[in-house]
């Protein structure tokens, strides 16, 4: 029954009641939840600060609904804050079955779980604007206490840290979809780019909530752009120029790999699953030590100066990029990456 074809417009009540119903139980400031006939959702807030953060996913396959969740959950965390409601609009294409709905919707909810977030509403569609499935999703978390922290919150003298490898995101997408270009790499390499959506994953929300316990100044997860892009947009953010020490990033191997296999430049390809932030200078020491304690792998990377722009130790400016090099490699045969000085 599973394997039959979804028709085009809304789903079916039957099968919406029963999808929703999977979900885990409501919390209790949920007053008004997800279910048939109900267009929107109520939440009781107490006092503090609405954390949102938005983000549609398209570059994925059969993962996107939990995809939809961390890349959302992630926006939210970077400001120090749980994320804990999830909004998600799923738009599918003429032709999808049933099965591949329930696999998306069993995702997500197995990756709202794993947080502590509860789907709170939505909407769901067949339609033939797509020709993938793609997940809107919205993702909400509160401040009690009104603290929100900023990706413009370095300053000069600021320890910058890394937490997690790149590329990881853009590894397993090129991993996926750029199979011809890749049957001459070893294949533990090329499984372990196949699995970094989940291992070693693209959640940063447990480091970015201990990395804002410990006292970060700032906190910014790169996605589009990789790196080079997220680096960039902490220095804009923040009013600074970043001089960084390359030998010290932290590069996920397989995802250098598939990088150069494929033609694309890691410092520019999709870098979820990294936490870039920065710590004052008298606490960096001590707080990076403290996440890579628990488990986070954390280091310094450079510093924040006056100035503006994103330097290497030899004073040339840091690759920047267009566009993404996953969008790139996979519109156009491999060629050189285009960065830009």
């Amino acid at each position: 029954m599973s394997g039959r074809r979804l028709p085009e417009g809304k789903l079916a009540p039957g099968l919406l009641t029963e999808l929703l119903g999977e979900a885990a139980a409501p919390s209790p400031e949920l007053r008004l939840g997800p279910q048939v006939g109900e267009d929107a959702c109520a939440i009781d807030v107490p006092a503090g600060a609405l954390v949102v953060a938005a983000d549609p996913i398209t570059l994925t396959g059969e993962d996107v609904g939990a995809h939809a969740v961390v890349i959302n959950a992630n926006d939210v965390a970077v400001t120090g804050v749980a994320p804990r409601w999830f909004t998600a609009t799923v738009l599918l294409p003429p032709g999808t079955e049933e099965s591949l709905l329930r696999r998306l919707f069993g995702s997500m909810r197995q990756a709202l779980d794993a947080l502590g977030a509860v789907l709170v509403g939505g909407h769901t569609e067949v339609t033939a604007a797509v020709v993938q499935p793609l997940v809107a999703g919205q993702m909400f978390g509160l401040a009690p206490d009104g603290r929100v922290l900023p990706t413009g919150g370095a300053r000069p003298g600021d320890a910058v840290f890394q937490a997690g490898p790149v590329p990881v995101e853009g590894a397993a997408v090129l991993a996926e979809k750029s199979a011809p270009a890749l049957d001459a790499l070893p294949g533990p390499i090329l499984a372990a780019a196949r699995r970094a959506l989940v291992e070693p994953g693209i959640s940063v929300v447990a480091p970015a909530l201990a990395a804002a316990e410990l006292g970060a100044a700032a906190l910014h997860d790169p996605t589009e752009g990789g790196l080079a892009s997220g680096l960039e947009e902490l220095a804009v953010a923040s009013g600074v120029r970043l001089r960084l020490n390359e030998d010290r990033i932290d590069w996920f191997e397989p995802g250098r790999a598939v990088c150069a296999a494929t033609g694309a430049d890691p410092w520019g390809t999709l870098a979820s699953g990294c936490l870039l932030g920065a710590f004052r200078p008298e606490r960096a020491a001590a707080a990076v030590e403290e996440l890579s304690a628990r488990g986070f792998a954390a280091r310094v990377i450079g510093r924040a100066e006056a100035g503006r722009g994103v330097y290497l130790s030899d004073g040339t400016p840091a690759p920047r990029f267009e566009r993404d090099e996953v969008s790139r490699v996979l519109e156009s045969p491999p060629e050189r990456p285009r960065r830009s000085r």
